[in-house]
């Protein structure tokens, strides 16, 4: 049996080695490209994120990435952003009093955690739903969390006759956000799978043995 074929999205987000890695180690094969075919051809396309909303978004658009997620999305074909790359599904994001629009996949607005301290840096377990398929067996793990923005309010109305979007939470310092979301074939977590210990590779290797189903 072949193995899945991942792209993670090459756009000048910073260092995405590890998530090659950790996605390699759970049996895909994974390019890391900014090839526009190659991304909407694979099997799986990873959208990671590192720094500042704008920076990401800009980056997105200038390999027509917000196109890539758009195409593969209208055929059914899988998507997982990771942190920003979560972020910037989103209506927008609102960063030091400027506002920048998102891939506008979700409604939501990404805002700064009222929080302390921040960054927020560290391990926190998400409050998963019984109907998650990423989170199968993982109920009360513990996951990697690097951010000081998040979505604070989910705003999506349940669509009539689908079924709705699984929406994991967790909270730091009080104040609630989206760990994770899971709607038909777009999945993002706010987390950094790729440095979650075998959590995080278990919660991999689930959404790449998805690809093949």
């Amino acid at each position: 049996m072949s193995r899945p074929s991942v792209v993670v999205l090459d756009y000048g987000s910073g260092n995405v080695r590890s998530a090659v890695r950790a996605l390699e180690r759970v049996g895909a094969d994974v390019a890391l490209t900014a090839d526009r075919a190659e991304a909407a051809d694979a099997d799986g396309l990873v959208v990671p994120g590192v720094g500042a909303f704008a920076a990401c978004v800009s980056g997105l658009r200038s390999v027509r990435g917000d196109q890539i997620v758009d195409r593969r999305l209208a055929g059914g074909r899988p998507v997982l952003g990771i942190c920003v790359g979560m972020q910037v599904l989103f209506d927008r994001g609102v960063e030091h009093g400027v506002e920048s629009q998102g891939l506008g996949e979700w409604p939501g607005t990404v805002e700064r955690l009222a929080a302390t301290p921040l960054p927020h840096m560290g391990w926190n377990t998400v409050d998963t739903l019984p109907d998650s398929s990423l989170f199968d067996g993982l109920h009360g793990a513990r996951f990697y969390f690097v951010h000081s923005y998040a979505v604070r309010r989910w705003e999506m109305a349940p669509p009539q006759r689908l079924r709705p979007p699984v929406v994991s939470w967790t909270a730091h310092g009080g104040d609630r956000f989206v760990a994770a979301v899971e709607n038909g074939p777009l999945s993002a977590t706010q987390f950094h799978p790729e440095k979650s210990g075998d959590a995080g590779a278990t919660l991999l290797e689930t959404w790449v043995r998805g690809l093949a189903a």
